[in-house]
């Protein structure tokens, strides 16, 4: 603006002080501009060179030179004449500026546009506004203006001549008129109700033709500026007889009001203007006066009739009000002059324009409700209702538009993002203006959310169950487990691991990172241990990482490793087991069919089927006269005892389990058909087993003799009395050594007591050394 004033003040006093006065207006446009927290206003003239500044715009925003690069400064997407400096971030001139290309005869001139900057993301709105530079000199229409005046018109006589045309505005549009120096002719200037000067050329003493039939004057037109523009048009005044009458408008001003877009060829207004003269003298013609080319563009005057019509499309946008001239002229050719002001109309011809600033995309599914995410500008060229516009946002998201000023909108998180729901979110702005009828328009925007790790990795299943057939190979897969996370990238990746179990479980089982699948980490065994439970814990990628864990338990199947185990009879140990019998029973000859013989016990280490234990007779000395059962392992007579039958039996029972393959063990079981034991020993005896054994039972015998003679009165009473009662069945005995029994020889004492069975079978075998055929049984508690 200081050049600006410098450059136009080499004029006169009064010039510089005007000059000054520009500049003072300037710097308080500035200032005012500076207060101002939304708008950011400047003032520049006209026909500024490419480059030149316009203002310090980073610094009006509060912007320091080290927050440029990080706030990005720049403007709006729209058509530019104005460009920032990225690096100190003025405002310069980009494009010619052209006041009267940009809006003609309008008083005022500005420019609006958005100045955006980032992090955070806001708009300003900035305007500049283009003050006029007196560059345009006033112009005529026609390089000479021809009059035809009448010798017999009076002195005082007017006649209106063309007015200049200026394209600038203000002070440098208003126009003087100077005349040459002539004493027929001075000029006088009369305003019109515009404020323009009507020029005139007024008629100063009589005409004579004869003497003088010519005159050639010099119109020249002076505008208001610094310097001072002026153009001229030759005035040449032809001296003709008697047309004392010019045309005579019925008004000075005619009004009229079209809307836009009506078609070509519509009446706008009619003028009319009468001539008192007769003849050709009294028939008017109606024409333009000096019109710009735009306005012969658009309307067209009937030269008879004076019917002004549209001769092209009116548009309200590009202007509102046009202001023009006619001329009627008669046959003489006396001119009289009028303005005709015609005002445009809007119609909602116009749809809203949306303009997308900008879109912060991605936006962290973590930001705050009221996160601004876009900048929107939505513009209606139309005016009053028609220009009006409201917004919307269709569209299922939580998001929400917030007005701003200068027609700006905010699209912000309406509440909080979820992106495992939407990891993107369309919506489509809608603007409708309050014409009628309205009309709309609508931009699409696309919002996508980035990941945030707020989700922990979730099991398919909060306890997995695995069954693992014992003495698996080390290595074999266990079970997988599977956990899922939500989360994208890094922050959904999960890797497991071990997180503790049930005690001792951690050494049979390992688990692999990326797969889950839990591997055995060696040979199971049912026997050892049948069932464990170790956590796994599955754990993501992100930052802090976000964990759970799952309970795997692990239930180890039996499989038939185990053959059974026979508890009794029990085999013998060392040089005894070599030469006597594991076990022996003694089984009465009066015994009937279904005596009790023995039981076979036997275990299994394994469970279910493969411990469920049978019993089968393999080999019998006589195979008819015993019989086994299958579940319960007892050994019974299956029919009655003969005297035929040997003295002594083997009998070879297996036990099976029910496994596949199954597994089985052998029971070796003596009989001894004897009615008392005393009898049956003869056929137990062993003469070098017994001599071997003689000496270990020396002292036991010799205690037990001593016992026997004690009780052996009362022995022999109780035989004789339950002799009568030896036919009801086969004694019940008491348990005692069954170790004892088997080291037995020759030498038997005169009491000794052998279990036969053990629980709940038991039973004591009691021989008197005195009645080799009395046997009596002593019942114990």
């Amino acid at each position: 603006l200081w050049r600006m004033a410098v450059r136009q003040s080499p004029g006169p006093r009064r010039r510089r002080a005007g000059g000054r006065a520009v500049l003072v207006a300037a710097l308080v446009l500035v200032l005012c501009c500076r207060a101002a927290s939304e708008r950011i206003r400047y003032a520049i003239p006209e026909e500024l060179g490419r480059g030149s500044l316009v203002g310090p715009l980073a610094r009006d925003l509060g912007l320091s030179p080290a927050e440029l690069p990080a706030r990005k400064l720049r403007l709006s997407a729209e058509k530019q004449y104005f460009t920032v400096s990225g690096e100190n971030g003025n405002l310069y001139v980009s494009e010619r500026l052209d006041r009267e290309e940009m809006c003609g005869e309008s008083a005022s001139c500005s420019l609006s546009f958005e100045a955006l900057v980032q992090n955070p993301l806001n708009v300003f709105h900035v305007e500049v506004a283009i003050q006029d530079v007196n560059d345009n000199a006033p112009t005529f229409s026609k390089a000479a203006l021809d009059l035809e005046i009448t010798e017999l018109t009076l002195p005082g006589a007017r006649f209106p001549l063309e007015m200049a045309r200026d394209a600038d505005v203000g002070s440098n549009s208003l126009l003087t008129y100077q005349l040459t120096t002539n004493p027929t002719f001075t000029l006088s200037l009369n305003e019109s109700p515009g404020g323009k000067k009507q020029p005139e050329l007024v008629l100063e003493r009589e005409l004579d033709r004869e003497k003088q039939s010519f005159f050639e004057l010099l119109l020249t037109a002076m505008d208001g500026g610094d310097p001072v523009k002026s153009g001229t048009v030759q005035i040449r005044v032809n001296v003709t007889d008697a047309n004392d009458n010019a045309p005579v408008f019925s008004k000075s001003v005619y009004e009229a009001r079209v809307r836009e877009n009506v078609p070509s060829g519509s009446l706008v207004v009619r003028v009319r203007a009468t001539d008192a003269d007769a003849g050709s003298n009294g028939q008017v013609s109606y024409s333009f006066g000096n019109v710009p080319d735009g306005v012969r563009a658009l309307f067209s005057v009937e030269s008879d009739s004076g019917e002004v019509r549209t001769a092209g499309p009116l548009d309200f946008e590009e202007k509102s009000k046009y202001s023009f001239g006619l001329e009627a002229r008669d046959g003489g050719g006396l001119v009289a002059h009028c303005e005709v002001q015609i005002d445009i109309d809007d119609e909602n011809d116009n749809a809203p324009e949306i303009t997308v600033l900008s879109v912060s995309s991605p936006v962290p599914e973590d930001a705050p409700a009221g996160t601004v995410v876009a900048l929107l500008n939505v513009k209606d060229a139309d005016s009053g209702e028609n220009g009006q516009v409201w917004c919307e946002l269709s569209g299922e998201a939580p998001l929400s538009l917030v007005a701003s000023s200068g027609g700006s909108y905010k699209v912000v998180t309406a509440s909080a993002l979820d992106r495992e729901q939407a990891s993107e979110h369309r919506v489509t702005v809608l603007a409708r203006d309050r014409g009628s009828p309205s009309l709309w328009s609508r931009a699409s925007l696309v919002l996508e959310v980035s990941d945030v790790n707020d989700n922990a990795p979730v099991f398919e299943e909060a306890a997995y169950s695995a069954y693992v057939a014992e003495n698996n190979a080390a290595g074999a897969p266990v079970v997988r487990v599977r956990a899922r996370d939500a989360d994208a990238g890094a922050n959904g990746r999960v890797s497991y691991w071990l997180a503790g179990g049930s005690a001792g479980a951690a050494p049979y089982v390992s688990v692999e990172a990326r797969s889950g699948a839990v591997y055995a980490q060696r040979s199971f065994d049912y026997e050892q241990c049948r069932e464990f439970a170790v956590a796994v814990r599955a754990q993501d990628g992100g930052a802090p990482a976000r964990s759970s864990t799952a309970t795997v338990r692990v239930f180890v199947l039996d499989r038939n490793d185990n053959a059974p185990r026979v508890l009794w009879p029990a085999a013998g140990e060392g040089a005894a087991a070599a030469a006597l019998p594991a076990a022996f029973e003694v089984v009465p000859r009066s015994a009937e069919a279904g005596y009790l013989v023995a039981k076979v016990v036997a275990v299994d280490a394994d469970a279910g089927r493969n411990a469920w234990l049978s019993y089968e007779l393999v080999q019998a000395s006589e195979p008819a006269l015993f019989r086994v059962g299958p579940h319960s392992g007892e050994v019974r007579t299956a029919r009655a005892v003969s005297e035929r039958d040997a003295a002594k039996q083997r009998v070879v029972a297996v036990v099976k389990d029910h496994g596949q393959p199954a597994l089985s063990a052998t029971a070796t079981l003596q009989v001894v058909l004897a009615e008392s034991l005393q009898e049956a020993l003869p056929e137990l005896s062993d003469s070098d087993a017994v001599s071997e054994l003689t000496s270990e039972l020396n002292l036991i015998l010799v205690v037990a003799l001593a016992l026997v003679s004690l009780f052996f009165v009362f022995t022999a009473i109780l035989i004789l009395f339950f002799k009568c009662r030896r036919s009801r069945g086969p004694p019940v005995f008491i348990t005692s050594d069954k170790e004892l029994y088997s080291s037995l020889g020759s030498k038997a004492p005169y009491n000794y007591c052998s279990s036969t069975l053990p629980l709940p079978y038991s039973y004591e075998v009691c021989l008197a050394s005195e009645s080799g055929q009395k046997d009596f049984t002593f019942l114990r508690p």
